[in-house]
């Protein structure tokens, strides 16, 4: 709240019975002190608390003072760019764009020679910064080489069979293969079906170990060719490769005279001959091998 002086009354001492001397001494008096009251009022009120109505009216005329200098300074700018653009235009030194035509001008620095056009002035455009190619990256020529690549290409199979071992035996078979053999045919193969120490049961033991394929419900010993190539296998006479299955007919090189026998090839000799590994069932799961020299008289699945 504002403090407010004291005043006296206009008339204090009227009808006193004072003499005119007494009431100017006293309107003298009367003057300092209320002199004296309104300096005092002054300090009070710069001391005093501010109200809320005193910093909204505050706030208000700082927001004035500031929209009036944004405004002056924005129309000093407008001003000072739209003086630019009439001496400009009357220099000649700039020019809107034609309809369908854009030019772009540079500033060529002060080392280029530039290009000089019809109004003699320096500006050039980007594509006269750009240097030519050299003649012989043009030319769609050149040679390659693998470098020193640790790859040797002999050892890579050109088989087309799923079966990595099968796939190594076609490709040192390949000047032999049946025409149109399919080395992903059907291997009948659902685990080992045959009983322990058979000779049956050995094969298809040994043939699961080198990783080739093998049936398991292939009949008696004697009936392995036919139920090989019935499901696609390549079936001869000659030995191929270690691994292939050797089949004997009923009594053939002292086999079962009702089951026949099989045995794996483990070795063909330079002679043609061939050392086998067999089982039987008197053997409890042991095997044994021999060399058999009449090897074409023999049926032989490869895979």
């Amino acid at each position: 709240m504002k403090h407010a002086a004291h005043r006296a009354s206009a008339t204090r001492g009227a009808g006193d019975g004072s003499s005119p001397t007494s009431r100017s001494t006293d309107a003298t008096r009367e003057v300092g002190i209320q002199g004296a009251d309104d300096a005092l009022a002054a300090k009070l009120n710069e001391v005093a608390p501010r109200t809320r109505r005193s910093i909204r009216l505050a706030a208000k005329a700082s927001a004035r003072r500031s929209h009036i200098m944004t405004g002056s300074a924005l129309t000093v700018l407008v001003g000072a760019a739209a003086s630019s653009m009439a001496v400009n235009q009357a220099r000649g030194d700039w020019s809107l764009p034609m309809a369908g035509s854009v030019a772009i001008n540079l500033v060529t620095p002060s080392s280029s020679t530039g290009y000089s056009g019809a109004s003699g002035s320096s500006r050039v455009s980007r594509s006269d910064y750009r240097q030519p190619l050299p003649t012989a990256s043009q030319r769609n020529e050149g040679s390659w080489d693998l470098g020193g690549s640790e790859l040797d290409a002999g050892q890579m199979s050109k088989s087309s069979a799923n079966n990595p071992a099968v796939a190594a035996l076609m490709d040192a078979n390949r000047s032999v293969l049946p025409a149109g053999f399919n080395p992903n045919h059907a291997t009948g193969d659902v685990g080992n079906a045959y009983e322990f120490s058979q000779c049956t049961w050995w094969a298809y033991v040994r043939r699961h170990q080198l990783g080739l394929p093998v049936g398991s419900h292939m009949g008696n010993a004697k009936d392995w060719s036919g139920s090989a190539r019935t499901l696609g296998y390549w079936v001869d006479d000659t030995p191929r490769n270690v691994g292939d299955i050797v089949v004997f007919q009923a009594g053939q090189e002292g086999s079962d005279s009702a089951y026949g026998h099989v045995a794996i090839v483990e070795k063909i000799n330079p002679d043609g001959s061939i050392v086998t590994s067999e089982c039987g069932a008197v053997m409890n799961g042991k095997t044994y091998s021999r060399t058999l020299t009449n090897v074409h008289a023999l049926r032989y699945i490869h895979y």
